[in-house]
């Protein structure tokens, strides 16, 4: 069983910056991968980015070049740094790590609300 405390989330304007963080806490030896998923009101939850233990990352076309993922494995974190935010950045943006048996723990989530 994995924990998480996400912080960061928040009201932003258009064209400025938010920072995500994720700490995991419990059975996080055997997590892999860390991502960050969103979910806009009536869409799907689709996922933003993810970054495996060694350091590769995958990114949403629609996020590339503005947002950047990156974690800390000391201290089982990973952050969100979010540039040139735009309005349908908004959403609830969910932590989720996949552990080595491809099972997935959920974060609670946190808004993001950008304005334009």
């Amino acid at each position: 069983q994995v924990q998480f405390v996400e912080s960061g989330g928040g009201l932003a304007q258009a064209g400025g910056s938010l920072r995500l963080s994720c700490a995991a806490s419990g059975s996080t030896s055997s997590i892999n991968v860390f991502g960050w998923y969103r979910q806009a009101p009536g869409k799907q939850r689709e996922l933003v980015a993810s970054i495996s233990r060694g350091g590769n990352t995958v990114y949403a076309d629609s996020v590339k070049g503005r947002f950047t993922i990156s974690r800390d494995n000391a201290k089982n974190t990973v952050y969100l740094q979010m540039d040139s935010l735009k309005p349908e950045d908004t959403a609830v943006y969910y932590c989720n790590t996949r552990n080595v048996w491809y099972l997935e723990s959920w974060g609670q989530g946190t808004q993001v609300t950008v304005s334009s």
